[in-house]
């Protein structure tokens, strides 16, 4: 699959990671690149790479340094070699197989009780609650990216009509909070501080380190929200169900 020729520059993170940055934005077709060279480097990782880390619009591979220092030519530096073989990578085509977007609809109860900031955002947006739950669960979300917590996944973009800026200061955050933050939105996996606007909670376990897959979502993967009961939510909870996935 070949993607518009986008500009990137090359950089490297520190004396052990390379970043190939598309620009600092928030865009489909930058992450679709990202997402897509991101997996194509796991299925045929660099010399010495030990991690690639996809973000919005740019993509950091960590490498061994001392394990590259046989293999780099005499002359050159570790980031120098890696930049070559990266720049390479880069030219090569990506093929359809290494794009695969996970459909996963997740479950969250909209009840004030767990949507401490929905009325405030209802009310300066000038709608109904029911409108807020209605726009908000009309849409697919992207994954752009995870970072923050372990297994937080920043997702969008959202309707002009729900987006709200951060809170002025930081609060705690319970485990499962869905938030809005600009077009934003995401889910809080841990219970941590936080600024985002929230508007729901899920039942659904983001992480669990004792799984071989310690994070549900990944980025690439296509989120769908629907409203259940608070009955629903505590069911679900209480039998620690994950989302229904549709792969």
């Amino acid at each position: 699959m070949n993607y518009p020729n986008l500009p990137y520059r090359i950089f490297p993170l520190g004396d052990a990671a390379i970043t190939v940055d598309f620009g600092n934005c928030i865009d489909e077709i930058i992450n679709n690149e990202v997402i897509a060279r991101f997996r194509q480097l796991q299925l045929q990782p660099l010399p010495g790479m030990i991690e690639a880390v996809p973000a919005y619009s740019s993509l950091t591979i960590y490498y061994d340094v001392w394990a590259l220092k046989n293999i780099k030519t005499m002359g050159q530096t570790v980031f120098e070699w890696m930049k070559h073989q990266l720049l390479e990578r880069l030219q090569q085509p990506i093929e359809p197989y290494e794009i695969h977007e996970r459909q996963i609809q997740i479950p969250v109860c909209y009840a004030e009780e767990f949507a401490t900031d929905i009325r405030h955002l209802a009310a300066t947006k000038n709608i109904s609650v029911e409108e807020v739950v209605h726009i908000h669960t009309a849409k697919k979300y992207k994954v752009y990216m995870l970072g923050f917590l372990p297994g937080f996944a920043y997702m969008g973009e959202v309707d002009e009509r729900i987006t709200m800026p951060r809170k002025p200061q930081p609060v705690g955050m319970v485990a499962g909070n869905v938030g809005i933050a600009g077009k934003q939105t995401g889910i809080y996996p841990l219970a941590s501080p936080g600024g985002w606007q929230i508007i729901g909670r899920t039942p659904v376990k983001l992480f669990d380190a004792e799984n071989e897959a310690p994070t549900l979502l990944r980025a690439g993967d296509c989120v769908q929200f629907y409203s259940i009961t608070k009955e629903h939510y505590y069911e679900i909870q209480s039998r620690s169900l994950p989302g229904r996935n549709q792969l």
